[in-house]
């Protein structure tokens, strides 16, 4: 695989702190064509002007993050604008200390596009509204840009996508703010412009600060803030993107709130998120949650202790391994094969090499071998997740790179990587304890 060193060292360095990339993930996706492709037709709908929303439910180091950092990549490339944010002590979704709008600073700091997918895209995004809208009156008009007409018929348009946004809920005060950046932006007014977006960002701390200001007499508050997102997301399918897509990640925050009330707070919240994209009160909006079994399903702390939320996010009768239903609102990941392991780390091991610029000496029987003894622990069947796999191989990559003499099959015998292998149980072990062959 060709790689730029940039991206493989990203991603190496990623994986070898138990993170997930932001770049290059496209080049160590493994698996998860299934889930893949249920999130791609939540994409699909929401372009059509429809709504998510969907958990992603798997234990730590499972492959939650990296799914969603995947389909991030994947809608930006669709023309979607995505905002993440992790959950945290300081940002919940509802809060009486600032960490709902805290969770919303987040999102909008992280707001990303395919030409800034780093973040930081808002001020991006509404000057290319702006321009787009110009750049289509004069091809439409035929008008000089000078012309008195043409700066009519601009106005006319971008009032037609503000006077849209009327009528949702804080819609008249969000319109009066887009009308007053293209104004600024129109008087080359940077300073005007800054403000609105400080708005936007929900910076202000006081009505009364962003009245003196802006002359609007609202600001948005832990109360409120996901009425904004809904009008974010209706104004950007207006200014020429598909829609918008809102990655929340660390759901296990919420499930760790001492106070009970407060966590129902929260859950409440998650509620009113759920029934508005079910419910067609939200439009080109997609939701994706993560976090772990426990934090979802323990019905004293998790989001099944609150009813209305159970009710409707329970798993059926009909599901089993092997008979998913992927059109649920809850997508359980799957442990992924020996097999997908072995390809993912023949990937980073190639990557590995590229990077560091060395002739790739481990074989694939060093590689099976390293899969059967990492999945040889005891309680790896239902334990082991990909993070710990891939931490493991890199270190095994690092020193073989760093020793080049390094017997990889003596290494491997060692008993730093045999993890009490004669202990092992299950299938992954014969009667004498040594491991059978599986099938590549």
């Amino acid at each position: 695989m060709k790689i730029p060193k940039r991206i493989a060292n990203t991603v190496i360095n990623s994986l070898k702190g138990g993170v997930v990339p932001r770049v290059g993930l496209p080049y160590i996706t493994v698996g998860r064509e299934t889930e893949i492709n249920a999130l791609l037709h939540d994409v699909e709908i929401i372009a059509d002007g429809g709504a998510s929303f969907r958990f992603i439910v798997g234990k730590y180091g499972s492959g939650k993050s990296f799914l969603l950092q995947t389909i991030r990549n994947y809608v930006m490339d669709r023309n979607f604008v995505v905002a993440d944010a992790d959950l945290s002590p300081e940002r919940r979704l509802q809060g009486t200390k600032g960490q709902g709008l805290a969770t919303y600073k987040e999102l909008i700091r992280n707001l990303s596009t395919k030409t800034r997918p780093e973040g930081g895209a808002l001020t991006l995004i509404l000057d290319r509204w702006i321009s787009g809208v110009q750049s289509e009156t004069a091809a439409e008009s035929g008008l000089d840009i000078q012309d008195p007409a043409f700066g009519k018929l601009v106005e006319k348009r971008i009032f037609e996508v503000v006077n849209a946004l009327n009528e949702m809920v804080h819609g008249f005060d969000f319109a009066r703010l887009l009308t007053i950046y293209y104004r600024s932006y129109l008087d080359g007014d940077d300073e005007s412009k800054a403000k609105v977006v400080k708005w936007f960002r929900g910076e202000y701390a006081t009505k009364t600060e962003a009245r003196a200001e802006l002359g609007v007499n609202i600001i948005i508050t832990d109360d409120d803030w996901y009425e904004y997102i809904k009008l974010f997301a209706a104004f950007l399918q207006k200014a020429g993107y598909s829609g918008m897509l809102i990655l929340i990640d660390e759901l296990v925050n919420i499930y760790k709130i001492p106070n009970s009330i407060t966590r129902q707070y929260n859950y409440e919240k998650i509620l009113t998120m759920y029934n508005d994209t079910l419910q067609g009160k939200a439009s080109y909006l997609g939701i994706i949650m993560s976090g772990t079994p426990q934090c979802i399903e323990d019905t004293r702390r998790g989001v099944y202790s609150y009813e209305a939320l159970r009710s409707r996010l329970a798993e059926g009768r009909f599901a089993r391994d092997g008979a998913r239903d992927m059109l649920a609102p809850v997508i359980r990941l799957a442990p992924l094969t020996y097999e997908e392991m072995l390809v993912l780390i023949e990937k980073l091991a190639d990557i590995h090499a590229g990077l560091f610029g060395y002739a790739q000496t481990l074989t694939q029987e060093d590689m099976v071998r390293f899969i059967q003894i990492e999945f040889g622990r005891i309680g790896a069947d239902a334990n082991i997740t990909p993070r710990e796999v891939i931490r493991d191989f890199i270190e095994l990559l690092d020193i073989v790179f760093q020793n080049p003499g390094t017997d990889v099959a003596e290494l491997l015998q060692s008993e730093g990587f045999q993890y009490a292998k004669s202990q092992a149980g299950g299938e992954q072990a014969d009667e004498d304890g040594e491991f059978a062959e599986f099938e590549i």
